[in-house]
């Protein structure tokens, strides 16, 4: 699988059955080459039109299935949400 094929596909958690998003980027461990977060961008301000202020940061470790269009994960969403960085 490549990255881009994991931004086409849905983050659901597992806890509540929410929609978080879509993956919009990841971070890995450049010595091993593997995965460590995923993050996901979350709501958008004022339409859209402003950005996202904050963005779901989601350990890998959480990943409990990857689908052909959704990825499972189970991750309480207080620990995971955080402000963006500017």
């Amino acid at each position: 699988m490549r990255i881009c094929d994991l931004r086409q596909k849905e983050v659901i958690n597992q806890c509540d059955c929410k929609r978080l998003g879509f993956v919009g980027d990841i971070e890995f461990d450049i010595c091993t080459g593997c995965i460590e977060k995923l993050i996901v961008p979350g709501e958008p301000k004022l339409c859209g039109l402003f950005g996202r202020d904050t963005e779901y940061i989601i350990p890998f470790q959480c990943v409990e299935q990857i689908g052909e269009e959704i990825i499972l994960v189970r991750v309480k969403e207080d620990e995971v949400l955080k402000k963006c960085k500017l």
